[in-house]
Parts: structure tokens; sequence; C-alpha cells
């Protein structure tokens, strides 16, 4: 049991949470909610113990072992993937090690009766109980089960850790925290850089073999699937749900509504009680009243509603030209890197209209496809665009293409046009630009704000081609909400490639699965396709254990 006692957290004298306590218990699955800026991630790296609150503390077991995943790391460069993810069990080995070490030194020494012999043998057995208490594990077997799970294949395992992106990094720390098998596992946001296999793969390792776990996402679907409890930091204090995600948010909606009932009746009688004041203050007959009045107007613990609420703000994409009939055509396509083949004689036709999804494991080639039909990278075969097509197209790197001199309200300002511009600040407050924020440079902007930035600018221009490359992984769910909501609404062609499977839920009617260099076309919804994905990524999993 880990215990989070009184913790309280100050920033040049605002204070983000005061007076915070919850115990997390063994088998706990916990979803850290609460809007950006609340406090989640310092909860967390306070609990991980690798921050301090500004008073109260974390107490915990001595033996219990707490693993932290946080949103950006840095892997070692110097050894291979395999190498590195063997460092989990640095601990276990390291002991064997030092136990070989010390039996060696007791050899070598004949002075029997000293201290220093004596304390020797003490370290000999004190180590020898905690190492032999330990099951015996065929660790490289153990390795090698978690990075396929993970999405590594086996020549992976040998090339170096330099050779791979920082989504790929972030799942070899995974993996080391996988099989250190933890007290608590930490998580901030671990999906946004594995594909939905890879996902699929760590929801059932979390439900079945982790521990207790606090995870911190903006993947509705994943927290519902691993979470049954729900703590939401919010206005510096937490509400503690034993519910998951989707449970939280009715409750949470109850809460709200006696919120605004108790709030509504409390400013009620605050006026009552000063119209009675003024009305009869230096009335002697009254003075005794008056008096008990503003004594308890004083002592009155105001009540405070929770943040606001703007779920009625609705985007939709401006009008544009109608494009042709087939506004994307690809026949026997194929590219290669070298020796390495992408895909090969792919073909694919997508309509006026059609919403599809790209899917696949990460390095099959969907973002490849994506660079080919936007002309960006070389290939044999043909791949193009139809007539009268407008493309919107956001990729991974979208962030780094935005205007670094300007300011964020000039960013979108340059795009918007009509209606749309009276409700600019509220759109940019909907993705997490508020106050001050808008006039903040983008060159200030961390990753993550770019690319919300570049997000809103794209929902503002009219195209008749959708194009997105994992749009969601910086956006919060009410963001998520609002671009779902906009992406539902458009009359034009989509293209989305997204782990996100809340998100994808219901927005395509056609997937092109990216498999063993081939692009397999699927008549049926994402839905449809997810639901039998699983059941078989299921079943590979159980193999695999």
């Amino acid at each position: 049991m880990i215990s989070i006692d009184n913790i309280a957290v100050e920033f040049s004298g605002q204070t983000l949470f005061s007076d915070v306590s919850f115990v997390i218990n063994e088998n706990d699955k916990i979803a850290l909610m609460g809007k950006n800026g609340a406090g989640k991630s310092t909860m967390m790296k306070i609990i991980a113990g690798i921050q301090k609150a500004t008073k109260g503390n974390v107490r915990c077991p001595k033996e219990a072992v707490i693993a932290y995943l946080p949103q950006h790391l840095l892997t070692d460069d110097h050894c291979t993937v395999f190498e590195e993810t063997s460092k989990a069990f640095g601990k276990v080995l390291d002991m064997r090690n030092e136990m070989d070490r010390l039996n060696k030194e007791l050899e070598t020494r004949t002075d029997y009766e000293s201290k220093e012999y004596m304390a020797i043998i003490d370290k000999v057995s004190e180590l020898g109980e905690v190492y032999y208490s330990i099951e015996e594990v065929n660790y490289d077997a153990e390795v090698e089960k978690t990075l396929l799970g993970l999405g590594f294949k086996r020549p992976d395992f040998t090339r170096p850790t330099s050779e791979f992106s920082g989504g790929w990094r972030m799942r070899i720390e995974l993996a080391k925290i996988l099989l250190q098998k933890p007290d608590l596992i930490l998580l901030d946001e671990p999906t946004n850089h594995i594909d939905i296999e890879s996902v699929i793969w760590l929801e059932d390792f979390l439900v079945n073999k982790a521990k207790a776990v606090l995870v911190i996402s903006h993947d509705r679907a994943f927290i519902d699937n691993i979470t049954n409890r729900t703590i939401e930091v919010t206005m510096g204090k937490i509400y503690d749900y034993k519910a998951n995600y989707t449970h939280y948010l009715e409750l949470r909606k109850d809460r709200r509504a006696h919120q605004l009932k108790a709030y509504k009746e409390q400013q009620k009688f605050i006026e009552d009680s000063k119209r009675f004041i003024e009305r009869f203050k230096g009335t002697y007959s009254k003075t005794n009243q008056v008096n008990s009045r503003e004594r308890m107007l004083e002592k009155l613990e105001i009540i405070e509603i929770d943040e606001v609420d703007n779920s009625s703000l609705k985007l939709k994409f401006p009008a544009c030209n109608r494009s042709g009939d087939y506004p994307v055509t690809v026949k026997q396509l194929s590219k290669k890197y070298d020796d390495h083949i992408v895909f090969q004689d792919a073909n694919l036709t997508i309509e006026r209209g059609e919403k599809v999804s790209f899917v696949g494991r990460n390095g099959e080639g969907k973002s490849t496809m994506i660079k080919a039909i936007m002309g960006e990278i070389d290939f044999t075969g043909e791949c193009g665009l139809g007539h009268n097509v407008e493309v919107g197209y956001f990729a991974q790197n979208q962030a780094s293409l935005l205007d670094p001199e300007l300011t964020v309200f000039e960013t979108i300002d340059e795009v918007a046009k009509g209606e749309v511009r009276t409700q600019m600040k509220n759109i940019l407050g909907r993705f997490m630009f508020s106050g001050e924020d808008v006039d903040k440079k983008v060159s200030v902007l961390s990753g993550g704000e770019r690319t919300r930035l570049a997000m809103v600018k794209l929902l503002l221009e009219p195209v008749n081609l959708l194009i997105l490359d994992e749009p969601t992984n910086h956006l919060d769910i009410k963001s998520k909400d609002v671009l779902k909501e906009a992406l539902l609404d458009f009359d034009g062609t989509l293209i989305l490639v997204s782990h996100d499977r809340d998100f994808q839920q219901g927005l395509s009617k056609k997937v092109f699965e990216f498999k063993d260099k081939r692009v397999i076309e699927h008549f049926e919804t994402i839905d449809d396709f997810l639901k039998r994905n699983r059941i078989e990524n299921l079943k590979e999993i159980d193999l695999m254990g």
C-alpha cells in the first residue's frame, strides 16, 4: 500500500494543489484525470520520487518498487535494443555479481575470527536471502517476449538504439518497466507513440499481469479498458471515484449539478443577508441579528464551481469546391529504402466523400504511403491526386512548418475567414490556449503546443481532402471531441492514421491494412475491423504467453 499524505505544491506563490491525500492499493488501476495544467504530471513525479512536494509526503514499504514512464525520455545510445532492455534485470544481476565477488574474497581471506570476515559472511547471507527468494526466471526469454509484444521484430534486437525514433525508444523504456514487475507502474501518456496492436498488448499486460497502475492518458478507450478507479485533479483538490472513466463522467456530471445547485443557493443566501444588513444597519432592535449575519458571512466558505465546461463549442470545416470522383488513385505502387521493401505493388482507390483508415504496425508503410500521395518521396508505380483536389495535410512533423515569428493568435488570424472569426478565442481556448497564451510567439511554444496550434489552423482552412497522420497525440479528450465532431460533419474525403480507437470509432467506413509489405483493402467499418483485430491479437498474446 502506497500512501500520499497531505501533499501540496506551490510555484512562485501560486498553489497548484494542497492537502491532497489518497492511498494506492495493490491491484488498483487508476486514471489520473484533469485539464492540462491541473498538476497531474507533477503529482505523478512526486509519487515517483523525482520531484519534491512543498509539503506533505509519500509513504511506501521499503521493498516496494515504483516504476515511472515519463512523456519525454532519453535512452542510452551505446548498446543494442536487447542489451538496453536487459537492464531491467540490472539489480538482480548486480546482486549475483556482488555475491560472486564476496565469495571469492572469502576464499582468499584467512582472518576467520575477524569482524571484517564476519561482516562479509553476513552480507553474503543477506544478499543470498533476497537473491534466492526471487523466482527463477529465464531473463532472455522474458526480454524477447516483451519486446515482441511491444511491436519489435527479432532483427531489431541487435540494432543499436540510436537507429530508432523517439516513439520506439519509449517502447524500450516501457519494456524495461514491465520486466521489473513493479508494485506500482506510473505511466504518463504511454499510448502516444505506439500502434493499435501494441496498445492492445499493453492493455492485456496491465489488466492481467501488472499490480497497481496509475496512468495519465487522453486515450479514452485505453483508460476505460484498464482502469477501475478515477482520481480527478481540479482547482487544487482531488475527487476520488471507484469507477472507470466513462462511469466517472456520469458521476462528475451529477457532482457538478449538485455543486451548481449549492452555489446558487449560497449566492442567494449571501444576497439576502447583505440586503438585510444594509436595510437594518443602525436599527437598534436589529443590532444582534445584523451582527450575527455579518459574522456568518465572514466565516462562510464560498462554494467554488469546478472548471468551466465549453462543450457547446462546435466547429465545422469551411466550405470548399467539389473534387473529382476519385481524389486518390494508387496503382502498382512500390517503395523501398536500399534493400528494405516497405510495400510492393500496392493498389488503392479512394472515392469522393469516403472516410478511410490506414492501419498496421509502426514501420509497415502507413506514413510512407501518405508521403507518396503527397508527392514528397520517390517511388515506382502510379500515385496521384484527382481533379480539383484541395488537400489539408496534417503530418506528425506539422508543428515544425509554422512560422516561429507569428503569435498564436496571428497564426490562425491568417487563415480564419467569415463567421468563424467571431469564435477565434473560444476555438483557441478549446485547444488549451487561453489568456496570455494567445499572444505567445510560436518560437517559445512546446512541441505539444505547436502541434495543437497546427491542428487549429487546419480546422479553419477550406479543403476537400483531409489526410491526418496521428492527429490526436497532443490533444486532450475535449479537444479530440471537437475535432471528431468536425470530421463527422466533414463532407469531403478523409484518410486517417491513428492509434486512438475511441477517436476512430464511427469515422471510417473502409480500412486499408498495411501488413507484410502489402496493402489489404477491408470493406468494413473501423469498429468491425478493430473488434476482429483485437480478438486475433489477443490470441497471439496467449500464444506468446
